[in-house]
């Protein structure tokens, strides 16, 4: 499959390899694409979006069903392919790729719902007129992904950008593109009239071609300073930018929480991915009348988690291999600033693997507090109460996801509320995104845009207004014989409609 696709685009000058990051092992060799071939791949592109905008509702939905069902069928390959290049278990391979599955089919089935055109009131002053409101296609969007979640996170752009009626450049991290080659060649065999969505390979100066080509609109999922760079590039053509950026989440447990519940997905939540997860979660702020029961059964249950690369691992390696430095480095600063460590230390660092690691005590201006750690650590706080917890989790840069666990529901949707972050689970964790209906984004430096959902479709379309006049005005207005008499009368109208006073 791989040989076929990247058949006539071998004469690209530079190579390079996707690597086992459990055992070094080469896993396939692949093109850099430069400027040229970028711009080239979106000559393809945009013939083949007249042609993917030119079908029905039906049609597509029909398509993307059927590359659904593909996915389906062999998601056992899939999943062994996201494990050799991120190293993650299987299990939790299949679990990404059953989860991309279900936006795939909320995207092909709620298209034409969300996005076809509808009638719009068109208010008393322009009763005369019909009002109308359609989502058009944008044309090429350009989807840079991650390798952390090579399938989920991209498919989330992708999905909805070609239920909307888009083509799609589809770039890869460097680290997993087997499996975005996999999920291009797998919609080619299901859609093989026109390159409808295309295959894009290389690092940072390739994503910087794409940004700078005239695509339409630029998805990225990356980190924030990375996004930065992208959102420079696309500032040359004036391209919009979705941009899913880093977190640094946060969970808030109450004193009438369920501990167990809270303690065994704040585990999960913390180590699954060996951390590598944007709405993994990084931070605990506990009601102190709970705190230490809390802090015991975390302990109990991250400490019987187990990193590596066999069959019976809960989680793997260190996808990127500089990350474990980033975790060393806020171990460090957090036990020299006084933290403690509950479980681990910097003991657990054992590349490419990085044992689970609690830290309790940790200054509030710690990195291990204030930046991204993307690893298998958690800090633990105490606070007087859940208002403290929402002040102190809301007191960073990042604000994508959050969780609340509380046995009051009514205190516990307040606290979800108050969280300034863009997603907020409660007595859960992550689920948010596992609901394809639900907009799935981030504010401030964990970036903006909204994926999933109808604002995930709407990202990937153009709004168009059209009004039809069904008859006469009441009002000759818009005419250079206006008269005085419509004057007032439009002006004696408007102030029974919008005089009165509201206290």
């Amino acid at each position: 499959m791989m040989d076929t696709l990247h058949a006539g685009q071998m004469n690209a000058p530079e190579t390079f390899d996707s690597v086992n990051p459990a055992t070094s092992e080469v896993i396939a060799t692949f093109p850099v694409f430069g400027q040229a071939e970028v711009d080239a791949a979106l000559g393809r592109a945009r013939e083949a979006a007249s042609w993917w905008a030119g079908l029905d509702w039906k049609d597509r939905q029909t398509r993307l069903l059927a590359w659904k069902s593909h996915l389906i069928r062999y998601i056992g390959r899939l999943a062994e392919l996201v494990h050799n290049e991120t190293g993650k278990p299987l299990d939790d391979a299949k679990l990404e790729i059953v989860l991309a599955i279900a936006h795939i089919d909320w995207a092909a089935r709620n298209a034409k719902r969300v996005l076809e055109q509808r009638r719009v009131r068109p208010g008393l002053t322009a009763l005369n007129q019909a009002a109308y409101v359609e989502y058009l296609p944008l044309g090429v969007i350009g989807v840079i992904g991650p390798w952390n979640y090579p399938v989920f996170t991209p498919i989330g752009s992708i999905a909805y950008a070609l239920a909307a009626g888009n083509a799609v450049l589809f770039k890869p991290s460097e680290l997993t593109p087997a499996v975005g080659g996999w999920l291009v060649s797998s919609f080619g065999e299901v859609v093989p009239e026109h390159p409808v969505l295309q295959l894009v390979t290389g690092a940072g100066p390739t994503g910087e071609a794409l940004a700078r080509s005239g695509v339409d609109k630029i998805a990225f999922t990356g980190s924030t300073a990375t996004a930065r760079k992208v959102m420079a590039a696309c500032a040359q053509n004036l391209t919009p930018m979705i941009a899913e950026c880093g977190g640094k989440d946060a969970v808030l447990v109450d004193s009438d929480a369920n501990l167990d519940a809270a303690a065994d997905a704040t585990a999960w939540g913390a180590v699954s991915n060996a951390g590598q997860t944007c709405i993994g979660v990084e931070r605990v702020y506990v009601v102190d009348e709970v705190y230490q029961a809390f802090i015991d059964k975390l302990t109990e249950r991250m400490s019987r988690a187990r990193a590596g690369d066999d069959r019976e691992a809960d989680y793997g390696p260190m996808t990127m291999p500089s990350q474990a430095e980033v975790v060393e480095d806020h171990i460090a600063d957090a036990m020299a600033r006084g933290g403690r460590a509950v479980l681990g230390g910097m003991q657990s660092i054992r590349r490419p693997y990085v044992d689970p690691v609690i830290l309790a005590d940790v200054p509030d201006q710690s990195t291990a507090v204030q930046d991204e750690t993307f690893g298998p650590t958690v800090t633990v706080s105490r606070v007087s109460d859940l208002s403290e917890g929402v002040d102190r989790a809301n007191a960073n840069k990042y604000a994508l996801g959050s969780t609340v666990f509380a046995g009051n529901v009514k205190k516990a949707m307040a606290a979800a509320r108050a969280l300034r972050a863009g997603m907020t689970a409660i007595n859960s964790v992550i689920a948010f995104a596992t609901v394809p209906g639900l907009p799935f984004g981030g504010v401030g430096d964990s970036g903006f845009g909204r994926i999933h959902g109808p604002d995930g479709l709407r990202e990937f379309t153009r709004a168009k207004a059209i009004t039809r006049q069904r008859m006469k005005p009441p009002l000759n207005l818009t005419t250079l014989t206006r008269s005085d008499k419509d004057m007032n009368r439009l002006l004696t109208l408007t102030t029974l409609l919008h005089g009165k006073r509201y206290r």
